[in-house]
């Protein structure tokens, strides 16, 4: 399937309720201070943290390729009483009218993109659509293999209307080659007797540090700083780090 449409029908629906924990928007709030506004939040799902900015004052703008995702954000923007500005295109292919001085991913999504060629390709995009000087934080991950006890295991949950929300990683291929790993997963929600049910592969693709900064520097894009979730410089061996990238004259 497109990667694109991934977080669509019941994986969007589930998306919220069973992940572990929302982003904290401090750590975003204070890189749009550092680098400047406008703003641009990429895969932006439904709604966090650029609701809360928004909240806040910054202007700050969405996109994301997830019409499903995208109609949830605009759901929780109107009862909130906030005004947002949301783009439904994909990273690799976006062409928005205003450029940014900040450009930000709020997770991981960035390794949804499936291999070099896309991210490079969503790289020239990000550079393209900012300012002379302006800066993209972009958050990386690599993923540990599922044991396999854990496959076959359901994660749940129960949502406020009494539902069941399930999701199960049935298999899952590692290749360590093409830098990706593809998860077979399933996805149900159990609701008076009748169950919805969803199969889907979760597809990642993962970045080395020195791989990713090669990527970005042929996209025009200098590296100004590899760190860690707290803020500090990553370690070599980090499994999950973020890249500060600035846009090159």
């Amino acid at each position: 399937m497109d990667p694109s449409r991934f977080y669509t029908g019941l994986v969007a629906d589930l998306y919220a309720p069973l992940r572990s924990e929302s982003p904290d928007p401090e750590p975003y709030a204070r890189f749009i201070a550092a680098s400047g506004e406008p703003a641009l939040e990429l895969a932006c799902g439904d709604g966090d943290p650029i609701l809360e900015l928004r909240r806040r004052g910054v202007d700050v703008e969405g996109l994301d390729s997830s019409p499903d995702m995208l109609a949830r954000c605009r759901r929780a923007a109107s009862h909130q009483g906030i005004d947002v500005v949301l783009h439904e295109q994909s990273m690799e292919s976006m062409a928005l009218p205003r450029r940014y001085r900040s450009i930000f991913l709020a997770g991981a999504s960035f390794n949804l993109l499936p291999d070099d060629q896309t991210a490079g390709r969503a790289l020239e995009r990000i550079r393209e659509h900012l300012v002379e000087g302006g800066s993209a934080l972009i958050p990386l991950h690599i993923p540990a293999v599922t044991p396999d006890t854990a496959l076959g295991r359901a994660r749940e949950t129960t949502g406020p209307d009494g539902a069941v929300l399930r999701f199960t990683p049935l298999s899952q291929e590692h290749d360590d080659v093409s830098r990706t790993q593809t998860t077979l997963a399933r996805y149900e929600i159990v609701e008076n007797g009748t169950t919805q049910v969803l199969e889907r592969p979760w597809v990642l693709h993962w970045h080395t540090q020195a791989g990713f900064r090669e990527l970005a520097a042929a996209a025009g894009l200098r590296t100004n700083a590899v760190l860690d979730a707290t803020g500090r410089p990553a370690t070599e061996s980090a499994d999950t780090f973020v890249f500060w990238l600035v846009r090159e004259p």
